[in-house]
């Protein structure tokens, strides 16, 4: 058993330079990670020595990663921000502009920050059922969720980027 985890110490880097070429993100690629992780963990036991723990790591990372994809665009194409921002609001005003800069602040969190947000946030998912939507750990949605937060924050906080008038 410590030659499998001095195997799966050694080849954290190459898994991470991995899922951060897969998802562009290095939030998303440490989430990816940490998953993969997990997974080989509470899986050890089906890991045979007919290959080396690395391949068998990145085997899971590859299938994880599709995994996340396939799920988050299920997900993701039930989630418009222009239907939310056409139904509601439409005799304030103000309210509607409000409404807008909020859409736009969470179309630019990420795609795991942003599926993760509107799942817990707006359709009222518990961590747990997030979780099992999206197919990673209650830990990583809490770590999503805290982060999608967060940004979310310093992006309405910065409020809109006026062009300077010369």
């Amino acid at each position: 058993m410590s030659d499998f985890l001095t195997d799966v110490e050694a080849a954290i880097p190459g898994l991470r330079r991995y899922a951060l070429a897969l998802t562009r993100d290095a939030d998303a690629a440490d989430d990816l990670v940490q998953d993969c992780l997990e997974r080989a963990l509470t899986r050890r036991r089906l890991w045979r020595p007919t290959g080396t723990v690395k391949s068998w790591l990145f085997t899971i990372l590859h299938n994880q990663f599709i995994s996340d994809r396939r799920c988050l665009n299920r997900r993701a194409g039930d989630l418009s921000m222009d239907d939310a921002l056409q139904q509601s609001a439409a005799d304030n005003p103000m309210a509607s502009v409000a409404l807008a800069e909020t859409a736009r602040a969470i179309e630019a969190l990420s795609l795991e920050q942003r599926t993760t947000l509107l799942l817990v946030a707006v359709e009222g998912l518990t961590y747990a059922e997030a979780a099992t939507a999206t197919g990673v750990p209650v830990g990583t949605i809490m770590s999503r969720l805290s982060r999608a937060r967060r940004a979310l924050a310093d992006k309405m906080e910065a409020g809109p980027r006026l062009a300077r008038v010369k």
